[in-house]
C-alpha cells in the first residue's frame, strides 16, 4: 500500500464575519462620532451596543487520508469549503482546529497570479518560484526549456509580469507547478482562465503527474474533468465531508442528489428470487471490459460487454433478451436484442442456463452514467417474460489524449452518443479564384 502523503484530522477553520459599516472613516465622521459621544456624556446617555461578529465556520470536523500516487477531486457548491481546504494543506492559511499533516514537497496553484511578483521578468519568476518550493538553481535551469515551452511563453518570458494578462499568468504558473518535482500538486479552480488547447494539455499534464506516482488535489466544478482526471472525490457541503469515495459515484451523487442505482454486477442465486414468470427468470447482468473484469467504469476509447444469463424454463417459446441503456438524464440511448443473431433464428434453445452477450464498441458511448434495463422477450407472442431496471450501471471516462472522438478538444461536448465516423478530407482546388 501507498505511503500517506496527506492526513486531515477534525481539521476547521472559523471566521468572524462582523456587521456592515463604513470600510475607513474620514475626519468629518470623527469629529461627527466626537460630537455625539459629548452630547451622551452631558444627557448622560448610554453609547448604543455595538453588534457582535457572526461566527463562520468554512470547515468543521473534517478528515480524510490521501496516499501517494492518488488524484482527489474535492467537488461541492460555492462556499462549500474547497478552496479553504486547499489553502489550508497548502500552508497558505492556519486552522483554527484540527491538524493537517504534509510528507513530500507540494506546489500550489490557487489563484491567479499567486507566487509571481509583477516587477520580476517571466524568466526570474521561474526560478523564484522553483525557490520557493524548495528547488535547487540547476534543477530550475534543467526542466526551464520544457516550462516555458509548454507554457506558449517564448516571446514574453523577458517580459515583466505586471504586462501579463490573466491567462499567461496562468499557462506560466501551471507549467512551473505541475514541471518542477514537487511530490503534491494542488490545483484550484484556474483551469477555466485558458483556451481549449491549454485546457487539453494542462489535463493531460496532470494524469502523467498522477500516472508518476505523485499526489494530486483537483478542484473544480467541471464534473467532467474530474471523472477523467481523478479515480476518487471528496464532496464538500457547508464546510463538512458529505461523501469521500470513487468518483464516478461520488460526482453522480452531487449532480442528482443520491448514489448510483445499480451496480456492474447484478446477480439472482435462485429461480424462486429472481425476477420472471414460467417461461424465463433472470439469474445474472453483468458490464465486462475486453478482459472479461467487471467494469463499473469504462475508458470511452475500449469496447464493453454486457452478459446476460436467464434460466430458459420452456424453450419452445423462444426467449430473446433485450437491453435498454439510459444516460444521466433519464434519455433512452438505444435498445438492442439477439433476436436478429443467428443463433436465435436457428430455433429455440435448450433448456437451462443460457447466455446472451451484447458487445458495444469502443467511441460510441457519450462520457457519464449508463444504466441498463435488462429483459427476456418471446415475439410470437411479444410477451416481456423476465425485466430488470436499472439492473446495472457503468460509467464512460473520456481520457483521450487526442485520439478519441473530441480530439485535442477539452470542453464540453453535446450528445447522447459519441461515436467515431469516417472523414475523408481532401483539396479540391489548388487555388482560389481572385485571391492572389
Amino acid at each position: 500500500m501507498a505511503p500517506v502523503t496527506i492526513q486531515v484530522e477534525k481539521l476547521g477553520k472559523r471566521y468572524r464575519i462582523r456587521g456592515a459599516g463604513p470600510a475607513y472613516a474620514t475626519l468629518t465622521d470623527s469629529l461627527a462620532d466626537i460630537a455625539r459621544m459629548t452630547g451622551r456624556w452631558f444627557r448622560r446617555t448610554p453609547a448604543p451596543l455595538r453588534s457582535e461578529p457572526r461566527i463562520f465556520w468554512a470547515l468543521k470536523d473534517v478528515s480524510f487520508e490521501v496516499r501517494a500516487g492518488e488524484a482527489v477531486g474535492l467537488i461541492g457548491r460555492n462556499g462549500a469549503g474547497k478552496s479553504t481546504l486547499l489553502k489550508i494543506l497548502a500552508n497558505v492559511t492556519e486552522p483554527t482546529e484540527g491538524s493537517a499533516a504534509i510528507w513530500g514537497t507540494m506546489g500550489a496553484l490557487l489563484e491567479v497570479g499567486t507566487g509571481f511578483h509583477p516587477e520580476l521578468t517571466g524568466r526570474e519568476n521561474v526560478f523564484l518560484n522553483g525557490a520557493i518550493l524548495g528547488m535547487r538553481r540547476a534543477d530550475v535551469l534543467r526542466r526551464f526549456d520544457e516550462i516555458v515551452a509548454f507554457a506558449g511563453m517564448e516571446t514574453f518570458i523577458d517580459t515583466p509580469a505586471k504586462h501579463y494578462s490573466s491567462g499567461m499568468y496562468m499557462r506560466l504558473a501551471f507549467a512551473v507547478a505541475a514541471h518542477l518535482d514537487t511530490r503534491i500538486l494542488f490545483v484550484d479552480e484556474v483551469l477555466a482562465v485558458g483556451d481549449a488547447e491549454f485546457q487539453r494539455r494542462c489535463l493531460n499534464k496532470m494524469e502523467q503527474v498522477g500516472a508518476a506516482g505523485r499526489t494530486v488535489i483537483f478542484v473544480s466544478h467541471d464534473m467532467a474533468a474530474v471523472r477523467r482526471l481523478c479515480s476518487r472525490a471528496i464532496l464538500l457541503d457547508k464546510g463538512a465531508v458529505v461523501a469521500d469515495g470513487r468518483a464516478t459515484e461520488v460526482v453522480h451523487g452531487y449532480l442528482h442528489g443520491g448514489a448510483i442505482h445499480g451496480a456492474a454486477i447484478r446477480e439472482w442465486r435462485s429461480p424462486s428470487e429472481a425476477p420472471g414468470d414460467e417461461v424465463a427468470r433472470l439469474r445474472a447482468v453483468r458490464v465486462l471490459d475486453e478482459t472479461g473484469a467487471p467494469a463499473p467504469e469504462i475508458d470511452i476509447r475500449r469496447p464493453v460487454r454486457i452478459e446476460v444469463d436467464f434460466w430458459n424454463l420452456r424453450p419452445e417459446m423462444q426467449g430473446s433478451v433485450s437491453l435498454h441503456l439510459f444516460n444521466e438524464e433519464g434519455t433512452c440511448l438505444f435498445a438492442t436484442n439477439d433476436f436478429t443473431t443467428e443463433a436465435w433464428r436457428s430455433g429455440p434453445r435448450a433448456r437451462g442456463l443460457v447466455r446472451s452477450t451484447c458487445l458495444i464498441p469502443g467511441n460510441f458511448l457519450a462520457e457519464g452514467l449508463v444504466t441498463v434495463n435488462a429483459a427476456v422477450s418471446s415475439y410470437r407472442r411479444v410477451t416481456v417474460h423476465a425485466i430488470e431496471k436499472e439492473a446495472v450501471a457503468f460509467t464512460v471516462v473520456d481520457r483521450s489524449g487526442g485520439d478519441g472522438v473530441r480530439g485535442p478538444y477539452a470542453g464540453a461536448w453535446p450528445g447522447a452518443v459519441r461515436p467515431m465516423l469516417g472523414w475523408d478530407l481532401g483539396t479540391l482546388e489548388p487555388e482560389v479564384p481572385g485571391v492572389g
